[in-house]
């Protein structure tokens, strides 16, 4: 195992804090993962709804860059960080505040780059949201310098 793959192993199971800014934005864990692919469901909190019932979309993107940043460290080699660099989300239809299926895999993996591709969707079938991203991969810091995020 990696850095990386040993700190989705303790989210998805529960056994490993959450940095504040997830906590403060209710992301949530991770729900299975495996190599090259993440899956989640989120369910957004009562607080988070909005006048007509309808998703945020801040929140999607906040929720698109957690997952992709998870299927990325799926692959990243214990010697690397990463970085998102680039960040699309797309909107389809209108979600509502009800619990979102969010499936994300990597695409594309090279020594520099990491290209993730994620989808949201509810009542099973229902696609609201894709997004994308990529990953820049960068040396591991010195033992004296910041330890890994995610």
């Amino acid at each position: 195992m990696t850095w990386a793959t040993e700190r989705l192993e303790a989210i998805s199971s529960g056994q490993g804090a959450l940095p504040p800014i997830v906590e403060q934005l209710r992301l949530g864990r991770l729900d299975t993962w495996g190599e090259g692919w993440v899956r989640k469901t989120w369910t957004p909190h009562p607080s988070l709804d909005t006048a007509d019932g309808s998703l945020f979309g801040g929140y999607v993107a906040a929720l698109a860059d957690q997952v992709l940043a998870f299927a990325a460290m799926t692959v990243v080699p214990d010697d690397r960080l990463y970085r998102t660099t680039q960040l699309q989300v797309s909107f389809l239809r209108i979600g509502r505040n009800a619990p979102l299926e969010i499936h994300a895999q990597v695409i594309a993996a090279t020594r520099q780059m990491i290209t993730v591709r994620a989808s949201f969707t509810q009542a099973g079938d229902r696609l609201i949201a894709e997004a994308s991203a990529q990953q820049i991969l960068l040396p591991m810091p010195s033992a004296d310098s910041a330890a890994p995020a995610g």
